[in-house]
């Protein structure tokens, strides 16, 4: 679908009262990835790691330079995969894999056992056991390893678990799909700070996965390098845009019933401008995802030589914000609540009916709402470039597929952008330090 990339899915405004929603392998196959719209700046301030799990030399902690990032982590075990609602790392890689014909239910265990134990190790600075480079393992700089399960891979614990909305998603208008892009069994998003870090977590991953499964596709994607802005900022893709402004705020009672389908039962949440969302979101979820969540993976292309034809007014018209401090073109500041019936002085509507930021908001009830993840991509000099839209969200019917069918229908920024690759992923509750992921699915 030549989606929309900017806010393409509406998700969490200010609180005006009280929360602050910006706070909270290397392998011989290549490939796509695989709706709309873009993904959250914020970032939370970046706390160093552990002592106990700070990367070594020698056997003792490091000494390193004041602000320097390599030490620092996010968890791995846990209730809930990190890599969600974690804010988003400056360098991603995505890496499909298909199951090889004739893998049971017992070798897949032993797959996402050893994917599991590898992972946990990694991004908390340690060497896996069959590590050749162990040196490169020492600076995890907040390395994040997220497991996404197909419905192949599911189906394997009996066809009875496989949820009725782990499949492909309805055809669009817009979309021009690569049928490589499109497939997979299990997803790896590797995400980090460090590219030599995340190499070889890719690399090392990988090497678990030969006997068990074929590389269906890859993707590198990039955000602004780690510091070279401030914490809060929304990033820009390559369109030049701020891009995620909308998202919910990670901590925050819309991230939990949006992303993880349940309240928190806090006694006095503060929502967004757009009210309340429903706290059911995710009773369709099977039993063994309560704690998790669903992924939409879309990879646009963005036609970066037409987009150039278009002057900053064109631009913003189309956008409905304004290009260099992403206020909706009814207010002020990027994250005034836009107003779709003001008008100028002709009296005509500041911003468009057919607007990206319209199309993908205006009307729309608090639950359509979801958190975008997204990465840009560029593939050399005069090559592809686009994004790599990751959507979390509890309930793809309610939440997503509402704003991308209006997306469809029309959407200015459909003109210079093309859905090619499209996938649709399960993400299973994190693992306890003795389990797996998965394992609610496999031996619950």
């Amino acid at each position: 679908m030549r989606t929309p990339i900017t806010e393409t899915t509406v998700t969490t405004e200010p609180s005006r009262a009280g929360f602050s929603r910006r706070g909270l392998l290397t392998s011989a196959a290549a490939g796509g990835a695989g709706i709309v719209g873009a993904t959250a700046g914020f970032a939370l301030g970046r706390g160093p790691g552990s002592e106990a799990t700070a990367a070594r030399e020698g056997g003792q902690p490091r000494r390193d330079l004041d602000g320097a990032n390599g030490p620092q982590t996010e968890p791995f075990y846990g209730t809930r995969q990190s890599g969600v609602e974690t804010p988003a790392q400056a360098y991603a890689h995505f890496i499909a894999f298909t199951l090889k014909p004739g893998i049971k239910v017992a070798e897949a265990v032993r797959w996402l056992r050893l994917l599991t134990a590898d992972a946990a190790a990694l991004t908390q600075g340690q060497a896996p056991l069959a590590d050749s480079e162990s040196e490169l393992a020492v600076d995890p700089a907040r390395l994040t390893v997220t497991f996404g399960f197909g419905s192949n891979l599911v189906a394997l614990a009996g066809k009875k678990h496989v949820p009725d909305w782990l499949k492909p998603l309805e055809a669009f208008s817009i979309d021009r799909l690569d049928k490589d892009r499109c497939r997979g069994d299990l997803l790896l998003q590797i995400c980090g700070d460090d590219p030599l870090t995340l190499a070889h977590a890719r690399r090392m991953l990988f090497k678990d996965s030969r006997s068990f499964a074929e590389v269906a596709w890859q993707r590198d994607g990039f955000r602004r390098a780690y510091g070279s802005t401030g914490e809060g900022k929304t990033q820009r893709n390559l369109f030049g845009q701020l891009d995620g402004t909308a998202n919910p705020g990670p901590g925050s009672e819309d991230f939990a019933r949006i992303i993880w389908g349940r309240g928190t039962e806090t006694a006095d949440p503060v929502f967004s401008a757009r009210g309340a969302p429903p706290a059911d979101l995710g009773a369709h979820l099977p039993s063994w995802m309560r704690g998790g969540t669903t992924l939409v993976l879309r990879d646009i292309a963005m036609n970066l030589d037409t987009w150039d034809h278009a002057d900053r007014p064109a631009r913003e018209f189309s956008v409905g914000r304004t290009m260099d401090t992403g206020a909706p073109l009814s207010g002020e500041d990027e994250f005034d609540v836009p107003d779709f019936t003001a008008v100028d002085e002709r009296g005509l509507t500041k911003i468009s009916k057919v607007a990206h930021i319209a199309r993908a908001r205006d009307g729309l009830g608090p639950e359509v709402q979801i958190h975008r993840r997204t990465f840009n991509y560029e593939t050399g000099a005069g090559g592809d470039s686009g994004l790599l839209f990751a959507s979390f969200q509890a309930d793809i019917e309610r939440q997503f597929l509402p704003i991308q069918r209006r997306l469809a229908e029309v959407d200015l920024l459909n003109e210079w952008t093309t859905p090619i690759g499209s996938t649709v992923w399960a993400i299973p509750p994190g693992a306890t330090e003795d389990g797996f992921v998965g394992q609610e699915l496999f031996e619950g």
